[in-house]
Order: C-alpha cells, then sequence, then structure tokens
C-alpha cells in the first residue's frame, strides 16, 4: 500500500484523495468489464433461430442482465455485425407481423473470430434461403 500511495505523490500528498483515486479506477475497470463482458449463444437448428446474450459478471445474482430472441427463419430480413475498438454487437432485423422490421441487439464482444464467421455464415444463408 505504501509503494501504491508514493506513486500518487506527484499529483497529491493527501492520502485520502490518493485513496479516493485509486478507488474510482477499480470501479470504473469493473464498471467496463461489467457492462462489456457478456456470455452469447447462438442456435440456428431447426425451424428457429435462437439467440441469447448472459451477463458474466453477477449473472447468478442478478438475472435481469439476459437477453434471449426466438424467431422464425423466415422473419429474419438483415444483419449487422458492428465492430467497435473492444466492443462488438450483433444486430439483427427481424419482421414482425403487421409492422416494419425489429432490431435486436446482441453483443458479441467475447465471441472468437471463428464462431463469429460461422455465426455470419450461418446468417447470411438463412437470408439468401428468404430471398428466394
Amino acid at each position: 500500500m505504501a509503494t501504491v500511495f508514493s506513486a500518487f505523490k506527484d499529483i497529491t500528498n493527501n492520502a485520502g484523495l490518493t485513496f479516493i483515486i485509486i478507488l474510482a479506477v477499480f470501479a470504473a475497470l469493473f464498471l467496463a468489464v461489467y457492462l462489456i463482458a457478456k456470455y452469447f449463444e447462438y442456435d440456428s437448428d431447426g425451424d428457429k433461430v435462437i439467440v441469447t446474450n448472459k451477463g458474466l459478471l453477477l449473472s447468478e445474482r442478478f438475472n435481469y442482465r439476459s437477453h434471449d430472441v426466438e424467431f422464425a427463419k423466415e422473419e429474419l430480413v438483415g444483419f449487422k455485425i458492428i465492430n467497435y475498438i473492444v466492443y462488438r454487437e450483433l444486430v439483427l432485423y427481424i419482421k414482425k407481423e403487421g409492422r416494419k422490421s425489429v432490431k435486436k441487439r446482441f453483443n458479441i464482444s467475447l465471441v472468437t473470430r471463428r464462431k463469429r464467421k460461422y455465426v455470419r455464415q450461418s446468417l447470411s444463408k438463412i437470408i439468401k434461403n428468404n430471398i428466394k
């Protein structure tokens, strides 16, 4: 602790302020990991497509972070994979009865490149079959 507090000696000599700075940095890091880290599952076997997003941290106690979508393959209008620097997102456009397409977003930041490739191929195949 003395080493950590002495590292902030150039910024401030106040130990309380140094503690608050360190606490704020750890809180910011935890919040960033909490928001980005999500479990992703994709299943397109059968007549329906099932996409699930669940939080990784604190998911056992707080299940409000679960986001599930199940739809028929014929309802898929389009998709887009958006690649930000540390955050990746899958956007699905699903046609609902009597309405325009609905946009559903899924966090795929922790999904490997290989699995993203398979998801992209599967979704492209579904859209190609819907156009025929």
